[in-house]
């Protein structure tokens, strides 16, 4: 392409003469009035005469089009790609292995949003009840998310044995245990707080309870019971129900006072008690004078030592004395009688406490698990002592 060559433009009809070039890339085409037209090279085909009729264009531009910058005709380009080799060897990529993103919304029920959770144990083997080990669940039966502590007391302090966050209507497993750590079990407590993921909700006040767990129902088959959340037999406790928490921990002070001093009533009850306590090694039958306890019985070859805690067997008067004060002295009387015996190893104490609401009961299991963690303990005879009395053995 030069000056004085006739060309053609490509995009539009009409053409001209080459008047000059600007650059490598704009040619100057002059029409016939004379006005050059500053036009791209590739917009242009040289014609051989003034004969600009369309089949003649087309087929000066579909040459110039099907050559290539290094002289190849893309026909010959494509035939050479041909020849190349082609890789068929599988990608190692996995669309399964892909990172899920996205998050399914939980499913709610109707009646869910009241809070409803549980605390569960269940065997591993119900067959084997003596044996086996258990399972601890936290039930979420609600269409909240529920984040939860799971703390048990150690004397007057607490340690955490679990937290986790768990999904609405699902269980989470919170711990495997065996009848050698029923003793940690005396007191527990659990706090929630409620909330829902990524939508609007009611607030709900965080829950907080305390109770303590009746170690003596692990060997009792028939305190597991059918239920809706597991398979096989479950020992639950509620810790709320309908947005209702379990009733607190708490101490009544008459049945503390009734405990410590002994029930004196003439109700169909007291006398269930009286009975009971006849059932005991009687009182002051060796002529003991109150504030000495310590009875001894002979079994065999063997002596048993039996202490009687009751609070009108270890004091004459108790005026100016509130229950805690009572409660702190029977359990001085509870560590003079253990460190009498200390030395002699094989020693069999009967403590008698009563029933009552339990509270001297769990204080000398707990001294008895944190302070006298050589000794072992049980539940006293029934047939002598009744259902008040625990048995330590000097280790």
């Amino acid at each position: 392409m030069k000056i004085g060559d006739k060309v053609r433009f490509l995009s539009e009809t009409g053409g001209g003469v080459i008047a000059g070039f600007k650059g490598n890339k704009i040619v100057l085409v002059e029409d016939a009035d004379g006005f050059q037209i500053p036009t791209a090279i590739n917009e242009v085909v040289v014609v051989d005469s003034d004969d600009y009729s369309i089949a003649k264009v087309a087929d000066a531009a579909m040459k110039s089009r099907q050559t290539t910058t290094d002289g190849r005709s893309i026909r010959q380009m494509m035939k050479d790609g041909m020849d190349e080799p082609v890789d068929a060897t599988p990608d190692d990529y996995d669309p399964s292995e892909r990172e899920i993103t996205f998050e399914k919304q939980p499913e709610e029920r109707k009646g869910g949003n009241q809070l409803s959770a549980y605390l569960a144990f269940v065997p591993m083997d119900a067959k084997s009840l003596t044996s086996t080990r258990f399972e601890t669940y936290f039930v979420n039966d609600s269409n909240y998310t529920l984040f939860f502590t799971y703390l048990k007391a150690e004397g007057a302090s607490w340690t955490l044995a679990a937290s986790a966050e768990v999904e609405p209507n699902t269980k989470q497993f919170v711990e495997e245990f065996g009848h050698e750590d029923l003793p940690s079990f005396d007191r527990v407590a659990l706090q929630i707080v409620a909330y829902k993921k990524q939508k609007p909700f009611a607030i709900k006040p965080p829950v907080d309870v305390q109770f303590r767990i009746d170690t003596v129902k692990f060997y009792k088959l028939h305190a597991f019971q059918e239920n809706d959340f597991f398979e096989q037999p479950a020992l639950l406790y509620t810790l709320v129900e309908k947005d209702k928490p379990a009733r607190p921990l708490v101490i009544d002070a008459r049945q503390l006072k009734e405990e410590l001093y002994g029930r004196t009533g003439s109700t169909a009850s007291d006398k269930r008690g009286d009975e009971e306590a006849s059932s005991y090694v009687r009182r002051y039958e060796n002529g003991h004078h109150k504030g000495n306890p310590f009875i001894i019985k002979h079994r065999g070859d063997e002596d048993v030592v039996v202490v009687d805690l009751h609070a009108d067997a270890l004091l004459d008067n108790t005026d100016g004395m509130g229950p805690a004060d009572i409660l702190n002295y029977q359990l001085k009387k509870f560590h003079e009688a253990l460190d009498q015996y200390a030395g002699k190893k094989g020693q069999r104490i009967v403590f008698i406490h009563g029933k009552g609401a339990g509270v001297l009961r769990r204080a000398l299991i707990n001294e008895l698990t944190y302070r006298y963690k050589k000794y072992t303990y049980q539940d006293a005879s029934f047939q002598e002592y009744g259902y008040g009395a625990t048995q330590v053995t000097i280790k």
